[in-house]
């Protein structure tokens, strides 16, 4: 009885094992869809058995494949293995699926593996932080850019039209440029985890000399405005001559005026850089004028028509405690970090003075720079005074050479009480105590036939005019 039963018990199992067989061979099996002749099996069927060997066709191609389609087939080789439960299929371009999902997953990883440029034109407004906070830009780098920035302070003037263009590469701020003109650009270059260096970009370009004359009629601002000049240029002209005549009192309809201007060009583009050369203003009989020479203005004696510069912003008493360093390298970071001033080793609440005549324009608070003020001395150059406890002045005044126009001090990010002084020539950080800065008060002998040669060039531009 038991044989018998144990012999019912294995055909039981035998039949049970040749079903589960056949099943698995039918679902194997082609099937053949009314839209489609060809074999074709259910995806499903497929990868739900643990045992398919998967090989992709090597001309599938993602671009061939509409997004928005739904079949997922795979057609069977021509040749199965001998193991019926382990055929090899391959992936054909015509029937693989691509998901929206699965492209924009692509796309994001694409999108990483390659820089993203971004160009922002900055709007009235606008804030250096509000700007990467609206980008989605880190405050790390941010911090690292402004640290970096101290040695030029380009960023915290940015204006209405400026453009800064960010590169980031696989979710990181690689490169900030700043383009303040055409002629002058500043990048900020990541150096990993060290922050940022910067390196300042000024093209020379070419400066082009046009000569314009014009007659009062009731202004002089109006009648050079006519003349072809820009408002910029004369109030410079009005700033420069205030001392030899009043605009608004002396001048009278019919007087006259020449004035010699270069003007920056980058191919036939004008870069915004200008500079007045000459100007000479007839008034009632009298001839006040104006040349440009050796970067300082001197009338047609070879008088300076600007007070000089001094070398020092305090009392000589105190010491210089760091040079000017344009190639200074980081202790720790070995990264360049120029120091484009000069230190002085002074006390905190320090009388601090104009180096030279000016116009205030800025006073500002900065992370690293702490509080400083820069003046505009002319068209030619610019001085800075960084570290300070107290501004005595306000932007858009006017200062002489030797007014008191601070208290030094310890703000910003600096390891103990200074006063960091710095003196730019059209724009570049020069040394203040070796530069050839106008100290004197007029042409000296030796240079006295060379500013005649210069004079007579200048004559011969408006006579080219004129004639």
């Amino acid at each position: 009885m038991s044989s018998i039963t144990n012999n019912k018990l294995k055909l039981v199992l035998m039949w049970v094992l040749l079903t589960s067989v056949l099943l698995s061979i039918v679902a194997l099996l082609p099937v053949t869809d009314k839209a489609d002749t060809g074999n074709t099996v259910d995806a499903a069927s497929v990868t739900d058995e643990p045992q398919v060997n998967t090989t992709v066709n090597s001309s599938l191609e993602l671009a061939s494949v509409p997004a928005a389609s739904t079949d997922n087939v795979i057609a069977p080789t021509t040749v199965l293995s001998d193991d019926l439960t382990s055929p090899v299929y391959e992936v054909t371009a015509a029937s693989s699926t691509v998901t929206e999902s699965a492209v924009a997953s692509i796309a994001q990883e694409l999108a990483t593996s390659y820089p993203k440029t971004t160009n922002y034109v900055i709007q009235k407004g606008d804030t250096l932080g509000g700007i990467f906070e609206q980008l989605g830009l880190s405050q790390t780098s941010l911090y690292q850019i402004l640290e970096v920035d101290l040695n030029v302070l380009a960023l915290d003037s940015i204006k209405p039209g400026q453009t800064l263009i960010f590169t980031e590469f696989e979710g990181r701020l690689t490169r900030l440029e700043l383009q303040i003109s055409l002629a002058h650009q500043v990048v900020y270059k990541s150096s990993g985890d060290n922050g940022f260096e910067f390196e300042q970009i000024t093209l020379d370009g070419e400066w082009r000399e046009h000569s314009y004359i014009g007659k009062v009629e009731y202004s002089f601002a109006g009648s050079a405005k006519k003349a072809g000049l820009s408002l910029f240029e004369a109030q410079f002209i009005a700033r420069l001559l205030k001392d030899k005549i009043n605009f608004s009192r002396d001048l009278r309809s019919g007087d006259t005026f020449k004035v010699l201007v270069s003007r920056q060009y980058i191919g036939d583009e004008r870069t915004g850089e200008n500079r007045i050369d000459a100007v000479s203003i007839n008034n009632r009989s009298r001839d006040i004028s104006a040349y440009l020479y050796e970067g300082a203005y001197y009338d047609e004696a070879g008088l300076s028509i600007e007070r000089a510069f001094v070398r020092r912003p305090v009392s000589s008493k105190y010491r210089i405690s760091s040079s000017f360093n344009p190639r200074r390298l980081h202790p720790v970071t070995g990264l360049l970090r120029p120091h484009n001033g000069t230190d002085f080793a002074v006390p905190i609440g320090t009388p601090i003075y104009a180096t030279g005549d000016g116009v205030v324009s800025r006073v500002l608070n900065h992370k690293y720079a702490g509080l400083y003020i820069e003046l505009s001395n002319g068209q030619t150059y610019r001085t800075r005074f960084l570290h300070l406890s107290k501004a005595l002045v306000k932007k858009g005044q006017r200062v002489k050479r030797g007014q008191k126009i601070a208290l030094s001090g310890n703000s910003g990010r600096i390891t103990g009480p200074h006063l960091h002084y710095e003196l730019h020539l059209r724009g570049r950080a020069v040394n203040a105590m070796t530069a050839d800065i106008p100290i004197a008060t007029a042409i000296e002998k030796k240079q006295q036939a060379a500013f005649k040669l210069a004079l007579n060039n200048y004559h011969a531009a408006w006579e080219q005019v004129t004639g």
